[in-house]
């Protein structure tokens, strides 16, 4: 292996951790101190091989614990910890040694949410995942059987329907067999759909929907794909190559990240309307009464925002910026016009 080489695995690996630093170090802090507790004093290096980190990491996670402060009756109750001399002790914790305790709409949502994640096909470690939804029913008491009227349902290839279980487990083959596949892609900012050849990389659930995360050979750049956008899926026999240089995506912060040049445009959407506010990414969501929304989109091309304008017809219109509103107003009337309708 040369050494350009060896600094881009490096790269790749460096950047793949980092994907997930912030879900690991959030489950690392939340045990590291009823470890420390339990155990009245842990050396550093014990700690650091128990948790799979370096010391180095080990430090900068009891330096985020100084920021951390209890509910408590008096009104400032910070943890209080040391690792001086490499021996770590942890005080004025003993609030988070009591047993979490579920309210009934909480038990019954996680409940309802690992039913769901039970149901996705192909699952890794099914048998851990019934064991926990047993723990938790027998905790929960009440609130299951509660849960337990609830039925959720996923639509199109992002669900858990007959569709879902094609695209996720051709994916997951994919994936497997380090294969090429080739989408029919709706793209919603252009309104069409687009032919082209990804090489998967992994299959992620960010914010209750799943997308194919992959390296486009069309766009030449890693991008993630929403499955209900997925009209056609083949596997191709052809080595899926992802280059060394592509970088997960970093999803912890959600997907939505607008570029300042970006156009706002505002719309404001009758009841039947609220499924853009699901749909497509806002940049705010406002309640205004009897069931009507007003959000904002930012955009770096507003044409397709007239055509969903357009498409909403009575369920929603654009209020801002002017200059989009009035070019919905004239793509309707050269619409009407053409049925002799203007």
């Amino acid at each position: 292996m040369t050494a350009r080489t060896a600094a881009k695995t490096a790269a790749k690996t460096a950047a793949k951790t980092a994907a997930t630093t912030s879900t690991d170090r959030l489950a690392r802090l939340l045990a590291l101190v009823p470890y420390v507790v339990n155990r009245d004093s842990v050396m550093l290096g014990e700690a650091a091989a128990a948790f799979g980190v370096t010391e180095k990491q080990l430090i900068d996670d009891l330096n985020l614990l100084w920021c951390v402060e209890l509910r408590a009756p008096d009104p400032y109750c910070p943890i209080d910890l040391s690792y001086e001399g490499g021996e770590i002790t942890v005080a004025e914790a003993e609030s988070i040694a009591r047993p979490l305790r579920l309210k009934v709409d909480e038990a019954s949502a996680l409940l309802v949410a690992l039913r769901m994640l039970a149901g996705i096909p192909d699952l890794d470690d099914r048998d851990a995942l019934s064991r926990v939804i047993a723990k938790l029913e027998t905790a929960a008491g009440a609130a299951a059987a509660v849960s337990s009227k609830v039925a959720v349902e996923v639509d199109a290839r992002g669900g858990t329907g007959d569709s879902a279980r094609t695209a996720v487990g051709a994916l997951r083959d994919a994936i497997a067999a380090g294969r090429r596949v080739h989408l029919t892609y709706y793209v919603p900012a252009r309104d069409e759909n687009t032919e082209r050849d990804v090489d998967p990389m992994r299959l992620l659930v960010v914010e209750g929907n799943t997308y194919l995360e992959g390296w486009c050979r069309r766009a030449e750049g890693v991008r993630l794909f929403k499955l209900d956008r997925i009209a056609d899926l083949s596997v191709l026999d052809v080595p899926a190559e992802v280059p060394d240089d592509a970088e997960p995506i970093d999803v912890d912060a959600g997907l939505f990240r607008p570029s300042p040049q970006d156009e706002a445009v505002t719309l404001e959407l009758s009841p039947r309307g609220r499924w853009v506010a699901d749909y497509y990414p806002c940049e705010s969501v406002e309640e205004l009464g009897e069931g009507r929304l007003r959000v904002v989109l930012r955009t770096p091309d507003a044409r397709w925002v007239r055509g969903l304008a357009l498409r909403l017809g009575d369920q929603g219109r654009v209020v801002a910026p002017e200059a989009v509103a009035a070019g919905v107003r004239e793509d309707a009337a050269r619409a009407l016009a053409r049925y002799g309708l203007a």
